[in-house]
């Protein structure tokens, strides 16, 4: 990539860590059974978002980094999945999965548009 940017500066970046840390908050409040189930598997699917993307960043070839953002969208679409179990089971309210699904939703849209644009540099 050459033009080494911060990824800590990027706003895919920003917003995956507000969905990590509302994913945090959630998960607080399960049922103490989860702890190795669905608090864990949510959990890691919402840090996996902004570690992938930061570690795609730290990458020096398009396609790496590519690779990673790939895996970075693949858990936004885990943890939507995730989201709507947690909802099924009555652990999170309607109002607390509207919220974390519109805050996936915008991840979504920009790790669709930071893929996109480093897709164009191939």
């Amino acid at each position: 990539m050459g033009d080494f940017m911060s990824y800590d500066k990027l706003d895919v970046w920003i917003e995956s860590r507000k969905l990590t840390n509302e994913v945090y908050s959630l998960t607080k409040a399960f049922p103490k059974e989860e702890v190795y189930g669905l608090t864990s598997q949510m959990r890691r699917s919402a840090v996996s978002v902004p570690s992938n993307i930061a570690e795609g960043v730290g990458r020096n070839h398009t396609k790496d980094s590519l690779q990673f953002f790939y895996i970075s969208r693949g858990s936004l679409f885990e943890l939507e999945t995730q989201s709507y179990v947690a909802f099924d089971q009555n652990y999170i309210e309607e109002s607390d999965l509207k919220k974390t699904l519109e805050l996936i939703t915008s991840c979504k849209k920009l790790i669709n548009g930071f893929i996109n644009y480093h897709k164009s540099k191939l």
